[in-house]
């Protein structure tokens, strides 16, 4: 495998990319692209298994690893890798006219808020603590998808997040914006920064300050987001020390979103720690799952209709020093020969209400309905 350090930008590197043939991970640091598959890394039974498989391979890896099954992790080692400085901000491409989406989601809006009356059922009984519930849109038409506009509308919009367009198998595409790191490594250094308690942004000024603002002092996000960060702090105490873990969150938005943020520092133990060896030390984080994780897990297979595959699972990269970058799956679709499949989720812990459950998911989808060229256009209350 060649790799190639190069002195052009993100947009100029994505001239390169082949849909289904190449790998792209764009962080806030640096953009890579994989070219062509020279090896592909075999099925695991475990994440534990195929972290080990990573390791012995001593290459550059890329791709996805699914919310619950490890055996479906899709890691290649790219022909070529090439990097560039990251994306910057700019004017996405003008959606064009084309025959118009046809939108089905699943479950549907009403099912939605049943399914989050459940889960607030649950945790008044003291079975759960927190669950993350999801829901998806499936979007069908005769057309072909143009993955490459796809990108840079998302990359034009949010160009500070993890833009992604990794293949999966079954001629699928997995493209998303991620603003969410789950975990970096570079040298001892160690990065992890979850997001938890969210808000939809406003085109109005006052009004998305103050909806920020009420975003910084709820009670109910502060709470959410508390048990992320404990739970990420407590996965990486093993790795690392000197962990620093912020006391307060702080505020960081996306074009569609308000989050509360918390960037959790450390430095190796053991530097033969790999990036991966991270990501899967804290894969299933609370900001995707719940907490307890294992109840939390079954309450998601019970309530959501459908399978997540790869969305809440962890998309990323780690070379053969062990340094890498792994951004959790959400804010995502996969793309395939026949249509796209949106996916959207969002913490219930006590005091959540359906109806605002369901906006949230909402807003969400917007990321994505917007590299379609859809606009602000949802379904949420169909």
């Amino acid at each position: 495998m060649s790799i190639a350090y190069e002195a052009v930008t993100a947009s100029e590197l994505l001239h390169g990319y082949r849909p289904g043939l190449s790998s792209l991970f764009s962080s806030p640091q640096h953009t890579l692209l994989g070219q062509g598959c020279a090896d592909v890394v075999p099925p695991a039974a475990t994440l534990r298994e195929l972290t080990d498989r990573v390791r012995e391979r001593a290459s550059l890896v890329m791709g996805a690893i699914p919310f619950d099954e490890p055996g479906a992790a899709h890691l290649v080692t790219p022909e070529q890798a090439r990097w560039a400085d990251p994306f910057v901000p700019g004017d996405p491409p003008e959606a064009e006219p084309g025959e118009p989406w046809r939108i089905v989601a699943v479950p549907s809006p009403a099912d939605h808020r049943k399914g989050v009356r459940r889960a607030l059922d649950l945790l008044e009984r003291g079975a759960l603590d927190k669950i993350v519930l999801a829901r998806s849109l499936e979007l069908t038409r005769s057309e072909p998808l143009d993955v490459v506009t796809m990108v840079r509308r998302l990359a034009g919009r949010d160009p500070h997040g993890h833009i992604f367009a990794v293949p999966l198998p079954g001629d699928r595409i997995l493209v998303g914006a991620s603003p969410e790191l789950l975990v970096s490594r570079s040298g001892p250094a160690v990065v992890a920064n979850p997001l938890a308690g969210s808000a939809p942004r406003s085109a109005d000024p006052e009004e998305d300050r103050r909806r920020a603002a009420a975003l910084l002092c709820s009670a109910k996000d502060q709470r959410e987001h508390a048990v992320v960060v404990e739970a990420v702090a407590e996965a990486l105490a093993p790795h690392c020390r000197a962990l620093s873990v912020p006391a307060e969150p702080s505020l960081v938005c996306t074009a569609t979103m308000w989050h509360l943020s918390t960037r959790v520092t450390g430095r190796l133990t053991d530097p033969a720690t790999t990036s991966l060896d991270l990501a899967v030390a804290l894969h299933p984080t609370p900001a995707v799952c719940g907490t307890p994780t294992p109840a939390a897990r079954a309450a998601i297979a019970d309530i959501e209709p459908f399978d997540r595959g790869f969305y809440t699972g962890m998309v990323g990269w780690c070379d053969a020093s062990g340094d890498g970058e792994w951004a959790v799956t959400i804010r995502c679709a996969e793309v395939s020969r026949t249509g796209v499949r949106l996916f959207a989720g969002g913490g219930i812990v006590a005091g959540s209400v359906p109806e605002a459950e369901l906006d949230e998911t909402s807003a969400k989808f917007r990321t994505l309905l917007h590299a379609l060229g859809l606009g602000a256009q949802d379904s949420a209350h169909d």
